[in-house]
Parts: C-alpha cells; structure tokens; sequence
C-alpha cells in the first residue's frame, strides 16, 4: 500500500474490465451510508462489475426501500460469505468512513484483503489504509461525492432513477434536509439533476421521516419531557436515555435517529448531546454512544476528540466512552463549561 493514496481519478484504468467488486460503510449505516454504497452498486454494475455491499451491522428498516437493499449483506449474519466475498475482491470501496475501526467486527478482514482498497468519504483527518481516495471534508455528504465519482465515469455510465433516489437520500439525510450550511449551490445543481431522473421527493421525505412506528413516537416524547435538560447559562442541553429505558421502548436501530437535534430548537441553545447507554447485560465494560450537534462556531467534533474518543464534522460529531452514564454527562457538562 502506498504511503498516500492516489486520487480516484487514477483508478479509472482499473475500471475498463469486469472485477468483482466489494463495497462497505460504516456501523449503523445512515441514509448516507446506504444512499451512497448502493448508488455506488448501481453505477458500477453498468460497468460490468460483479458487485456486493456487505455492512458491519443492521441499520434502519426505514431505509430497506432503497433499490438493490435486498441484495445487502450484514456481516455478523454471514460472516463466513462476507469473509470469502472480502478476501476475493478485486476491489473494496470504503465508504462514509476513513478509519478501520469504524467498520467493527468487518476491521481485519476488510485490513487483510489483498484487493485494490478506495476511500471515498467527507470526514476530517482520514488514515492511511486505501489505495485510492476522494476525500473532502467540504461536501455535504459521501452521496455528493459518489456522484462526483460519476461525472468522472459517465461517458460509460448513466444516472437512472434508481441510482438517483440513492444519491437523494444520502444528501437529504445528511444535509439535514437542505437547512445545513455544507448545503451549497453545487448541492442544489445536483439535486436538480437528481431530480430530473424522475424521483419522487416527497415520497422519499415520507419514506425516511414518517415511516416510524407508535413506539418510536411515544420515546421522542419521553425523552423531551422528562430526560431533555437545558444548560442556559452555558448555551446547551443534552437528552440522556439508560438501559432501562432502551428496553421499556423496546428501541431498535434508527430510533433515536435525529432526536439530538430537537434541543437546538430551543431559542438560544447552539450546542446539544444524545448520550445514550448501549452497554450489553454482563459486558465488562459500559458503553456509552454520544452524538453532539451544534450551531455556528462551536467545533463538536474537537469536544468529542478531546472528552468522548471520538470526531467528526465542526457541527455534527460522535463518540464513545467506557464509563458511565453519569460521567459521560459530567463530561458534557464540563465541555460546555468551557466554551
């Protein structure tokens, strides 16, 4: 592997015959994460491409309508297919993600593989495993760049409607519907071309916001009732949620999807934390999952690299600790305090 990958427009020469061709993302893939390993999928099978997404863990069922999601692979399921499917790539396309060890149980395998490895991904600081890379931190989301990958490939390939719906969704679900500043011009060029495709924007709107069922509804109330608390003197709140009650809603995947940025509705709040304990019955250490958001110059992604071993983007970030669930709030707390 070289010191520094090249840039992806030197893997076009790769592409000209048929490979077989692994694409993975993230633990817990998001409408990103999905959105843009199966438009990923679609383009590449133009090309002739035998292609399989494999991902590290389950994800929402409000996104098993995306074209092509039921040919997804979830490791843990099948591990020993996925591993055969890995080590005998021509090519791993990792996607939404620049280090390994995002990709969980999937980290040796996906390290060990003896395939052309290619980043694509809009997060800070990426690390040195690839081969090939389009990297920017500045794009709404890894489906904008997916279809930046396209407009060097479209003399070979074509947008359809499926594959648009797949690169709408990444950029919707990550540009928190096109009110999130990294929602530029050129985002709003793309998605006129999207567009143009023939999808169906409400109903993509519909599928991945109001698809949830009577429990979910009734957390999100819970939690902004009686486990919301706001830090006025410091500009922020955090909602927390306990084991007890994960079990008591009986939370799946994607439930908690977007609640973090309920606090920021609240006049004068710029900074928010879900602190969430995932801690396994008997586990030898606790578990505690935090996704920070914020408004204008507060960089989340420095006080989740600082208190939570974790990172991100300025206003959107994430982390994890191993203590407990009152530590991790007391770290928050003391974050905020220094702002």
């Amino acid at each position: 592997m070289p010191l520094m990958a090249r840039d992806i427009s030197a893997l076009i020469p790769h592409l000209k015959s048929p490979k077989k061709v692994l694409i993975t993302t993230h633990a817990k893939p998001d409408g990103d994460a999905m959105g843009s390993s199966l438009a990923l999928k679609l383009l590449l099978e133009q090309l002739e491409h035998t292609v399989t997404v494999v991902v590290p863990t389950d994800y929402p069922d409000f996104l098993y309508w995306m074209p092509n999601n039921e040919q997804v692979l979830i490791y843990p399921d099948k591990e020993s297919e996925c591993n055969s499917i890995i080590a005998g790539a021509d090519m791993l396309f990792c996607l939404d993600f620049n280090h390994l060890s995002r990709i969980k149980s999937m980290q040796a395998a996906v390290h060990n593989a003896k395939g052309i490895k290619v980043m694509i991904d809009h997060h800070l600081n990426p690390s040195d495993f690839d081969d090939y890379r389009l990297s920017k931190s500045s794009a709404s989301s890894t489906a904008e760049l997916v279809y930046e990958f396209y407009e060097t490939l479209k003399e070979d390939c074509s947008l359809n409607k499926d594959i648009a719906a797949c690169i709408y969704t990444g950029i919707m679900t990550d540009t928190g519907s096109f009110r999130f500043d990294s929602t530029t011009a050129r985002v709003h060029r793309i998605v006129a071309d999207l567009v143009d495709q023939g999808i169906n924007v409400g109903r993509i709107h519909n599928l991945i916001y109001d698809s949830f069922d009577e429990n979910r509804l009734r957390l999100l109330g819970y939690l902004l009732d009686k486990k919301m608390t706001v830090l006025p003197e410091y500009k922020a709140a955090y909602i927390s949620l306990n084991r007890k009650e994960l079990l008591k809603f009986n939370v799946k995947t994607g439930d908690t999807e977007g609640i973090v940025n309920y606090p920021l509705g609240i006049r004068g709040i710029e900074v928010v934390a879900m602190i969430t304990d995932r801690s396994n019955s008997g586990a030898d250490q606790n578990e505690i999952r935090l996704s920070l958001r914020s408004i204008g110059d507060i960089a989340v992604n420095e006080i989740s690299g600082k208190y939570f071993n974790g990172g991100g983007h300025k206003n959107a970030a994430g982390g994890q600790v191993n203590t407990s669930i009152e530590d991790a709030i007391n770290k928050f707390v003391k974050a905020v305090s220094e702002l």
